[in-house]
């Protein structure tokens, strides 16, 4: 039966990343719950979906903390704000939780300012207890957030010109939280990312020196629209290149698909699911790909003046049958309930999200990263 995967706790109940979101998934069914993973200032993971704080938090609140208010390049982009790496553990956990989209989740705003920002530990620990007092294994999906910020290229804000850098690999640290926690049976962990080079070097690297063999995901972005932000190409492969190094010594055949084409334009996902790249990935590091679900059925925008802003187009991708082809893993993101996320069928009708998990199932989806656990148990076991 397809995996339920718990995208970021139940987040369309709690505010995401949340102990509360987390604990509430596993009581709804989840099989997986989900926690992005960055970094605090003296090197604890927690979870957030971004290291900039102010859009789940109540940074922008605290006085103590507004001249930490700063600009940084996270993954080409600019972003302005507070940055989980500038504050240490003690500070972010005076910090406070507040729902993410309040206009789409307004029931999740009588829970602002109660919960706490996570560690990687304290969820750890959640999993634990619940699933012994449930009776049930509950597995932890972690995703390492900005890698090569964080390890190459990101800094710390300490108010002069020249910051000190990060230098911090995610996938180490995670990797040492795991094993300080004895969480380490590869049933119950997949480890995720949207960048290429971490997760190649934790295959290669850091999980073979413990004697792991902890199952890694590939996530992709969209692969159907042009390469113009960070969602569309991983940043790793761009950072890598404009910097000049070996790219053969790190991605090896992955680069061969498309070396010929390397300059300075912008290498999306697109160039890479093909099936000789799913192969390689296949091959060398990754159990699994996680495929954004209009890659799988491709939509197109409408023109109207409702919640819902695009059409399937009727067409299915090989991206499934490629990945299968290659013997990986596909889990689909991310299926929420609310109609803003929700598409029309070709017939114009709205096609909800259990549809949506029917559908996706019988292409062959194996596991589904959804915001209401509860509601896609009851429709994958339905379809099952």
């Amino acid at each position: 039966m397809p995996l339920i995967i718990a995208h970021r706790g139940a987040s369309a109940f709690r505010p995401e990343h949340t102990l509360e979101a987390y604990e509430l998934a596993i009581d709804l069914g989840a099989d997986f719950i989900e926690p992005d993973l960055v970094v605090s200032r003296d090197r604890v993971l927690v979870a957030r979906h971004e290291n900039e704080l102010s859009e789940t938090t109540n940074v922008a609140e605290i006085d103590d903390f507004f001249e930490r208010k700063t600009t940084k390049i996270i993954d080409g982009n600019s972003v302005t704000g507070w940055f989980a790496e500038d504050f240490t553990l003690a500070e972010l956990k005076t910090l406070r939780v507040k729902e993410r989209i309040p206009n789409i989740r307004p029931n999740n705003k009588q829970f602002d300012g109660l919960f706490e920002i996570p560690t990687f530990k304290e969820i750890i620990d959640l999993v634990k207890n619940k699933s012994k007092k449930i009776g049930r294994n509950i597995g932890i999906y972690p995703e390492t957030k900005h890698p090569t910020f964080f390890d190459k290229e990101g800094r710390f804000f300490t108010g002069i010109e020249n910051d000190k850098l990060i230098n911090i690999c995610l996938g180490e640290l995670l990797i040492n939280t795991l094993i300080a926690e004895n969480f380490i049976n590869p049933d119950y962990i997949f480890i995720q990312s949207f960048e290429f080079e971490n997760l190649i070097k934790l295959k290669t690297k850091i999980l073979p020196k413990f004697c792991l063999n902890i199952p890694l995901i590939q996530l992709y972005g969209s692969t159907i629209l042009p390469a113009k932000n960070s969602f569309q190409y991983p940043y790793d492969i761009i950072y890598n290149h404009r910097k000049g190094v070996d790219m053969l010594e790190i991605y090896g055949g992955l680069i061969d698909s498309y070396k010929n084409s390397l300059s300075d334009k912008i290498i999306g996902y697109g160039n890479l699911n093909n099936l000789e790249s799913l192969q390689y990935i296949s091959e060398t590091y990754a159990d699994g790909i996680g495929v954004w679900k209009n890659s799988i059925l491709p939509r197109t925008s409408i023109d109207k003046n409702s919640k819902i802003s695009t059409k399937l187009t009727g067409e299915i991708t090989s991206f499934v049958e490629n990945a299968h082809q290659a013997g990986l893993l596909v889990h689909c993101y991310t299926l929420r309930p609310e109609e803003e996320y929700l598409t029309l069928n070709t017939d114009e009708k709205v096609q909800t999200m259990r549809e949506e998990i029917e559908q996706l199932m019988k292409i062959g989806v194996d596991g589904f990263f959804c915001d209401d656990p509860a509601t896609c148990l009851q429709q994958v076991t339905i379809n099952y």
